[in-house]
């Protein structure tokens, strides 16, 4: 009943909202892929962030003063580095002892000692510099409203004084590589403002020549190195160069210190570009300067509308690939902070269709083709000590990024992932010599822009051996989608080889039963501390191996080492069911049910694996719903994005929603004192928290949603997949369409269904392949030629 009243008065509240204003306001928002506000972000997460992979923005919409921070993918504190602790390897085989013996602490504290990463930790992502706008007399701005638009990646801030309606948008050009501002008056020479930038490091220098601010520096030290074992940390030497254009059209140009005032202009337009020294994790001997100089030459000469539709013509072959409609509700066209409160009672679906969209909209705005992987926080970060640095967490989170990326029609966007994964491949050769004394390569649970891939942080995690197998699923991933024979041939088999032949090497004898084969040291992420066997790492390895296998035999190669990793899988120790009906965390059946640590780390092989499903091994599945209910539905941000995987895959849709509204709440919230609480959810943005903020949690549940419509991870006995349609579609939902997503064997796929039911599917065969079509308890087979596009309606599957 309370919930019923407060409902209510939600609605209640919001019907008395500028009414007016609102009717206009309904007109030009599309409420799935619009976010917007009615006054000005007060904190960094009420901010928009904009971006083109490799510079960022985040843009807070102040009318008197605002604030526009960015970043540039490359600024990082550090130094090419060789993380290797050489010959660690010599305390391998004590560790393993003392694990055997149960003597957890000894082996914890020998492997902080002897065997951890050099130094001890890795390095930060770092914030690059901020522009402040001024506006003089602008206090009291009426008619206020700040917008994202998905659908051309822009965001709009407009508002009124005096009768004269300003205007302001902000995008960051991919083909332009430059943050573009666009800023107007509706009436000529009404346009006055100062403009300037600063940066957090501490050596830079600012410089103003004509109408262009230049900013140059060096970053700064890690911050934390004092405060970590083993410091000092090599020193920071990437430099780093912003240039600020301004380009006005009417009115005058006044250098005012370091900074410009712009002087009764009709129109102007903000150019910034951005780079650093960084060439590769190996050199850094760029020269920003030249960078810079050549972006903005690139520029000239071109309008700000050229500019803008080259912007919006790149950005939307990408984001119109895919169209999710789900419906609206009275809500739906409320600001979306408004939208957000009050999710828990109305469900507007549009916000689901918004949320969906958004991990799409983030993941071109943070990865594109020769860029960096999106971090921890995508590529957007104002903190010079962020959380966890802001880097690459393998252990789920770097991962969970690109979970989305095949599903939604954005295979491209994997690239800077694959590349990374090659980076490792390399780094991680000379880890696998000194710290296990073995061929191949292997990454622990974190890198950084320097490709460390040795343990950090604290053996009773750090030492944790599967995060590049883990990476390696991603390269099979892409291969699955595309059905590239080249690139598996020249780029990804390579590197899952060399994988697998590490882990050859690395699988011990299990003392308490020698016919299997275990992993360790090791530790279950990040649960438990250091042991040997645990369930995720055998899930992982065994998925490796699976994929090498396939890859060598597609591509008829390695026919003795393929032997060899099927012998060796096949002694892998299996996934176990403990007392409580439990999936096994462990071989040592210890779980604690009351135990709802956010890490569910041994149903890895549930999702993102595909060796655990209700149809093909039914009583691991119901072993996995038990953990999770042991779990429990709350946790971090992420973690929430996981569970909406995790139930989709168990093919409960109601319990996969149930977790996507558990994530679908203010992160931020007041107790009866006024006192503000942080926790899992979403921020005024729509920011995942862990909390702080965490891209990946956004990530996660955008693939969550497509797990609940389209799942295409099993196979038939001739290896062609299953594109199960509707699997785990919820109760709330059951009205919609959604178009464009793609499905392993290459097939793009869209899909309308009614009450529940399916109305309408239609696949694009990409590249010819056999098609088994699944819906409920039928299945359509078809041979498919290339291009091919085939449609069926319900009744096809009666």
């Amino acid at each position: 009943m309370k919930k019923l009243i407060r409902f209510v008065l939600i609605l209640f509240v919001l019907k008395l909202f500028s009414c007016d204003n609102l009717s206009k306001i309904e007109k030009e928002l599309n409420p799935s892929t619009m976010l917007w506000y009615d006054k000005p972000a007060g904190s960094w997460t009420e901010a928009m962030p904009i971006g083109n992979g490799r510079l960022g923005a985040m843009v807070y919409g102040g009318t008197v003063n605002e604030t526009i921070q960015f970043n540039e993918e490359t600024l990082w504190t550090g130094q090419p580095h060789d993380y290797a602790n050489k010959e660690a390897y010599k305390v391998l085989d004590e560790l393993r002892q003392l694990l055997s013996e149960g003597k957890q602490k000894q082996a914890h504290k020998l492997g902080n000692e002897r065997f951890m990463s050099q130094p001890f930790g890795q390095f930060s992502y770092q914030p690059f510099g901020n522009i402040l706008l001024n506006f003089p007399k602008h206090e009291k701005a009426i008619n206020f409203k700040r917008i994202l638009n998905l659908e051309n990646a822009i965001t709009t801030v407009s508002y009124e004084i005096d009768n004269i309606k300003f205007k302001r948008e902000a995008l960051v050009s991919k083909p332009n590589q430059a943050i573009l501002i666009r800023i107007e008056a509706s009436k000529k020479g009404k346009l006055n403002f100062t403009i300037g930038l600063n940066s957090p490091h501490s050596k830079y220098d600012v410089i103003v020549n004509g109408n262009e601010i230049i900013l140059k520096g060096k970053a700064n030290n890690y911050p934390r190195a004092l405060d970590v074992i083993k410091a000092p940390y090599p020193e920071s030497k990437i430099t780093f160069e912003a240039r600020l254009k301004i380009v006005n059209d009417g009115g005058k140009l006044v250098i005012e210190n370091d900074t410009i005032k712009v002087v009764n202009a009709n129109t102007a337009t903000i150019q910034l570009v951005a780079a650093t020294s960084f060439v590769n994790f190996k050199d850094i001997s760029g020269n920003p300067a030249q960078l810079c100089e050549n972006y903005l030459k690139g520029l000239n000469g071109k309008s700000y509308k050229e500019l803008k539709n080259n912007h919006i013509k790149d950005f939307q072959k990408l984001f119109n690939r895919v169209e999710l409609e789900l419906g609206t509700s009275e809500i739906s066209n409320r600001p979306t902070n408004e939208r957000l409160i009050s999710f828990e009672q109305d469900e507007d679906p549009s916000l689901v269709s918004l949320l969906f969209q958004y991990g799409r909209y983030l993941l071109i705005s943070s990865s594109r083709a020769g860029t960096q992987p999106a971090n921890l926080q995508g590529i957007w970060n104002d903190q010079l000590n962020p959380s966890w640095d802001s880097k690459y967490t393998l252990n789920i989170n770097a991962e969970m990024n690109y979970w989305l990326a095949e599903i939604t029609n954005l295979s491209e966007l994997t690239s800077p992932m694959i590349q990374m994964v090659e980076d490792l491949a390399v780094s991680g050769q000379n880890v696998a010599k000194e710290h296990y004394n073995l061929d191949g390569w292997v990454a622990h649970h974190n890198t950084d822009l320097w490709r460390g891939a040795a343990p950090i942080n604290n053996s009773n995690h750090g030492i944790w051996v599967t995060g590049g197998a883990w990476l390696c699923k991603h390269l099979w991933w892409h291969y699955q989608f595309t059905n590239n024979k080249e690139y598996l041939k020249n780029k990804a088999y390579p590197i899952l080889k060399e994988a697998s032949r590490f882990f050859v090497g690395y699988l011990t004898p299990d003392p308490n039963n020698p016919k299997w084969l275990i992993s360790g040291p090791s530790n279950s992420p990040e649960n438990g501390g250091l042991v040997m066997g645990p369930t995720m790492d055998h899930q992982i390895i065994r998925n490796l191996f699976s994929n090498t296998i396939e890859a060598a035999e597609i591509l008829g190669v390695d026919a003795e080492f393929v032997e060899m990793i099927k012998e060796k899988r096949a002694k892998i120790a299996p996934n176990l069911i403990g007392q409580h009906g439990q999936l096994q965390e462990w071989l040592v059946d210890k779980d604690n049910p009351n135990n709802e640590h956010r890490h569910v780390s041994h149903l890895w092989g549930l999702h993102p694996g595909n060796e655990i499903h209700p149809l093909t091994t039914p009583n691991l599945a119901e072993a996995c719903k038990i953990t999770l209910k042991h779990r429990g539905d709350g946790g971090t941000g992420w973690s929430r994005a996981w569970k909406i995987n995790f139930w989709a895959r168990l093919l409960d849709g109601d319990h996969s929603f149930l977790i996507l509204k558990n994530l679908m709440v203010p992160a931020i919230t007041q107790n009866p004192d006024g006192k503000k609480i942080e926790g899992g959810g979403l921020y005024v943005n729509l920011f995942d928290a862990h909390p702080p903020f965490q891209i990946d949690g956004n990530f996660g549940a955008t693939s969550g949603i497509t797990e609940m419509l389209l799942q295409s991870h099993l196979r038939d006995e001739k290896g062609d997949y299953f594109q199960d349609i509707l699997p785990a579609l919820p109760s709330t939902l059951s009205s919609g369409k959604i178009s464009g997503i793609k499905g392993r064997g290459a097939f793009e796929l869209s899909i309308e269904w009614k009450n529940g039911e399916l109305v309408t599917v239609e696949v694009k065969s990409i590249e010819g392949n056999n098609l088994n079509l699944r819906y409920g308890k039928k299945m359509i087979s078809r041979e498919t030629t290339k291009g091919e596009i085939l449609s069926f309606v319900s009744s096809d599957f009666k």
